[in-house]
């Protein structure tokens, strides 16, 4: 509010001082001017909040079309690297990219809505770009799902849906434990996971996440469009459609 109150305080200086007598107001003038304004915003408070929404709107916008360009230059980092764990039709028309965090609560939430779209549209492919934000656990996670894809990339899915449906903090012997469960050798998995590439890799996707100015997880790219947060299959399936239509 203290923003709206001083512009509309100097808009009615510029109306009531000359440009021949033009300077800065007294002591006098700047309190009959601010009493002005105060009696002015508490009359029609409707003057701030139609500002905010203003001002809401054009950085969304601009945040929008920030986003897009971005999507598009790195389209080739976001969906055609084979270091990326993917799942679904590798000809597919329409490739989700999920950023994720394996601590993730949203991540968690929204994965029984990511496995419906997976199932119900067979021309969807999911790439999944490590993310993890969340402390030490969520890094050797994601050391772990990056091995598991080396290792036996039919086996990723399973895997990434085991870990993620795991309650509690997440250290090496749940991690093994989990890998054990869908078929993965826990030894070699701890050997693969040892491989320098794999934490290279995941240094590029926090890269290129702060290119695309994401900050959290979960957050979906579908097309040139940027979703942050957990969201719904119904609002997947429709960014699909819009997907398809551009």
């Amino acid at each position: 509010m203290k923003w709206a109150f001083w512009i509309l305080s100097a808009v009615v200086v510029a109306s009531t001082v000359t440009p021949a007598t033009a300077q800065d107001p007294s002591d006098a003038e700047r309190r009959r001017i601010e009493a002005i304004v105060k009696d002015y915003l508490t009359a029609n408070p409707e003057v701030i909040v139609d500002a905010l929404r203003g001002y809401e709107a054009k950085r969304q916008a601009s945040a929008e079309k920030d986003a897009q360009a971005a999507i598009v230059a790195n389209r080739a980092a976001l969906e055609n690297d084979s270091t990326s764990p993917s799942v679904g039709n590798p000809k597919a028309d329409v490739t989700v990219v999920e950023f994720f965090d394996y601590h993730c609560g949203y991540c968690k939430k929204v994965l029984p809505s990511l496995q419906e779209v997976l199932k119900g549209d067979p021309k969807v492919r999911t790439v999944f770009m490590d993310l993890p934000i969340l402390g030490p656990g969520s890094q050797q996670a994601a050391l772990a799902g990056q091995a598991v894809w080396t290792l036996a990339p039919a086996k990723f899915f399973d895997f990434h849906v085991a870990l993620m449906q795991t309650r509690g903090a997440l250290d090496e012997t749940v991690i093994m434990d989990t890998a054990k469960s869908v078929g993965i050798d826990p030894a070699k998995l701890k050997t693969a996971m040892a491989n320098p590439a794999l934490k290279a890799k995941i240094d590029a996707n926090m890269e290129l996440a702060q290119k695309l100015n994401i900050n959290g997880t979960p957050a979906f790219i579908v097309g040139e469009q940027l979703m942050p947060g957990a969201v719904d299959a119904d609002t997947l399936k429709q960014a699909i459609a819009d997907a398809r239509k551009q």
